[in-house]
């Protein structure tokens, strides 16, 4: 983990899960200014995410006061890289939607909301990080060009 500390990996699953739940009020929402908040809302805390690191968003608090106490303790750690990789990933996302619905691009709300949702579901349910994934295979394609 080069010199990272490393994480508790059930943590950024349960952060998933409350972005989930958000990301479907934001979608049963529609297209107004209340979807519009929740989506900002969301867009700050992957910011924060981004920003602090995962454990530094207010999910990730939750997670830690309220679940991990009646935890076991994890049998491995993880490396918090990835994961902050995938707050940025959702930064992006959540913040390109609530740029263009502040422009009047109505429709992007729901879209950004409905990616979030996609990404988050896998992540909480199946433990499929989408944003992670895809700093792996930046971290390889940086190996490969480095040996060639």
């Amino acid at each position: 983990m080069s010199g990272s500390a490393g994480i508790d990996p059930r943590g950024p699953r349960f952060v998933a899960a409350l972005t989930a739940v958000l990301t479907v009020v934001a979608l049963l929402l529609g297209t107004g200014s209340a979807a519009l908040v929740v989506l900002a809302v969301l867009a700050a805390s992957f910011g924060l995410g981004v920003v602090r690191g995962v454990t530094g968003t207010w999910q990730s608090r939750l997670f830690r006061r309220f679940v991990r106490p009646r935890l076991a303790p994890p049998d491995e750690l993880e490396d918090p890289r990835p994961p902050r990789f995938a707050q940025l990933v959702g930064l992006v996302i959540s913040g390109l939607g609530v740029l263009l619905g502040l422009l009047g691009v109505g429709p992007a709300i729901p879209v950004a909301a409905a990616l979030v949702l996609v990404a988050s579901f896998l992540n909480a349910a199946f433990g499929l990080c989408l944003g992670c994934e895809l700093y792996l295979l930046g971290v390889r394609l940086r190996a490969a060009r480095a040996n060639a």
